[in-house]
Parts: structure tokens; sequence; C-alpha cells
């Protein structure tokens, strides 16, 4: 398929700039196997969701990963964090009038200093130069909320160190949220394993790639960015015991589909295993689905391989006609908009 095939018109005023008053403030558009569309609230997720299924969440936990500088011939710097390599390094992007060289020092917010060790691609290698502090303890302590680049604020605001956050959140890493994670307050959590439901965590670290838009017209050449992820047994064993109970698996998020089939296809006899690693599982038509049944997501940017990945499970057509029709009915779109939940046909056919 062509990238141009998932183009659709958006409206610049669609796309949300600041989160709903509440997180389950938003709007949510159903797409039912028949591929109809019923338009709810967020909260009426819980009349949707039905004993014995299970929800997957990611528990990745977004740095303030925006870090402001100078070189010490006093150029002004800008870095994004892509990932903290161990204790004293970071992998990062940098932007400044001039790549800066394998030896410059950089002076962060007026507080701490690194070292250019070299590049990886078009990433740099930093390392932390004096002091105890941890890099990691350091980005919390100085750095700024990455907002993505479709929010059109100069600054991120205190309100975003909360919002730009799910609240079960646990473990730092990631440098984008897993956005369908931001509509859950702790009282629908609860809500929901009140019906008899679970709850299962999954781990995936959202690199700045997750925005990188796809360059070539030919899908199938697109080369996609690697994040790090960890399926555990615990949520093997959920998984297993949901298929028993005759429940389903819904996925809240791309991050977490990515990650229950990256571990189904790691695996020998493509069943799910837990995993700890590196993927670069790129979904799009044709892919069959090992692990997930039911998608809730948000809308995604045109021709991203986010929406190639819900056109996979929901079929080509269909999604794009879910997307034509929120333009219509005026959803918000992206991180701080509505969301979307996706049943796949029951007959879906590949689509190349």
């Amino acid at each position: 398929m062509k990238r141009q095939d998932f183009y659709f018109d958006l409206p610049e005023e669609l796309i949300a700039q600041a989160p709903t008053a509440e997180r389950r403030g938003s709007r949510l558009l159903m797409m039912q196997a028949d591929g109809s569309l019923q338009d709810y609230r967020f909260p009426q997720l819980l009349d949707i969701v039905r004993e014995n299924d299970l929800l997957v969440f990611n528990d990745t936990k977004v740095i303030p990963a925006r870090l402001f500088g100078q070189k010490e011939s006093g150029g002004k710097v800008e870095l994004l964090i892509e990932r903290v390599l161990d204790e004293s390094t970071l992998l990062t992007h940098i932007r400044s009038s001039r790549s800066p060289k394998p030896g410059t020092r950089l002076i962060i917010e007026d507080a701490f200093e690194v070292e250019v060790l070299g590049r990886q691609d078009a990433l740099f290698i930093v390392k932390v130069v004096g002091g105890n502090a941890s890099a990691l303890d350091l980005v919390e302590r100085y750095g700024h909320m990455p907002l993505p680049p479709y929010i059109e604020r100069s600054e991120d605001q205190e309100e975003d160190k909360q919002r730009y956050q799910t609240v079960y959140s646990q473990k730092p890493g990631a440098v984008a949220a897993p956005t369908a994670g931001l509509h859950f307050d702790e009282e629908m959590l609860s809500a929901i394993q009140a019906k008899g439901a679970k709850i299962g965590f999954v781990t995936l670290h959202v690199g700045a790639g997750t925005f990188k838009p796809v360059q070539v017209d030919d899908i199938s050449e697109h080369v996609m960015h690697s994040e790090y992820l960890e399926v555990d047994d615990e949520l093997v064993k959920q998984v297993a015991e949901t298929r028993k109970a005759g429940g389903r698996v819904i996925a809240v998020g791309t991050t977490s589909v990515r990650c229950l089939e990256s571990a189904a296809q790691f695996s020998e006899d493509g069943s799910l295993q837990p995993y700890q690693g590196e993927t670069d599982i790129f979904i799009t038509p044709g892919y069959q689905f090992k692990v997930v049944d039911v998608l809730l997501t948000n809308f995604h940017l045109p021709e991203s391989t986010l929406i190639m990945l819900v056109s996979a499970l929901a079929g080509y057509e269909r999604t794009m006609a879910a997307y034509r029709y929120a333009v219509e009915q005026n959803y918000r779109f992206f991180s701080y908009g509505d969301a979307m939940l996706v049943f796949p046909p029951q007959d879906i056919k590949q689509e190349e």
C-alpha cells in the first residue's frame, strides 16, 4: 500500500491543544464488528467492558525529556532525550546552530554539565560530568515535559506534568505518553475491576520516533524505529486465563498492541511468551493479530504508522471511513484528544 492511501483532511482546529477538564471528559467513537459507528462519552466504556475481559495498559512513565542550555561558547542548545542509557549517559537529539562535536561541554539549565561523547546515527550520546546525581535524577529535576510537536505552545505548563502522564505510570523511560491511557482515572480503573474485568500491564518506553513521519511512498519500505519493551510472566498468565474464560484482550493504546504482538512474534510457536528487549514491529494491513482482540486508541496523524496499525485491525476502508466521520463530527485529535474503540470485523481480509 502507499503512504498517500492513509491521508485524510484534518482541520487544524480539531487538533487538541489541551486536555479536557477531567480525564474521563472526552468522547468515545466505537466501531462495531459490522463497521457501524456509535458516539459515546468515555465513561460509557464501562457499559462495553465485560466480565472476564482483560484490559492491557502500558505502565511506562514519561520523563521530562526536554532540556535547554548552552554551549561553553554561548550558543543555545535544546536537548530531547530519546533514551536513558545508564546512570550517567543519555541518548539524545540536539538542536543547535551547529552540531556539537565530541568533547563539547553543554551547560544544562544553568545547573549541570554534559559532555558530547559521539554520535549514534542522527542522535548524540552525552554523559553527565561531575556531581553525584544520576542522569535520570537530573532530568526529573530540571527537564520539561516533551509535548508533541502538534501542540503549539512555546512552553509546557504545570498541568502537563500530571495530565501528560497516566495515573498508573510506574517505570520511567518514555519521551511521549501512551495517550489512550490518559483518559483513565483511578475511579474508572476501580469500576472496571468491579465489573469482573481484569487489568494487566506491559511496558514500552515510547521514543520520539513515534512522531517520525513515513517518508517513502511504498509503506513496505519504511524502517520502523526501535523501542524497548517488557512483557512479563504475570501478563502472559492473565492472557491465558482470559482466553480460557472466554474474555477479550483489549489493548489500551497502540503501544500495548506493539508489546503484545511483538512478544508473540518473537516466540517460536507464535504464542504469547514473556519478552524483554527491543522491537521495531511495523503493523500494517494484512497483519494477522495473534493476541489483541479489541483496541482502544486515540485518533492519529494522517499517513502515520499508527493509523496504519489501526487499519490492520479494523480494515483499511472501515478505518478511513471512521476517520472521515470523526472529522465531520468534530472529534478532537491526537494526544489530548478523544478516543476510539475498535472491534475488528470477524471476516477481515488481508489487504495488499
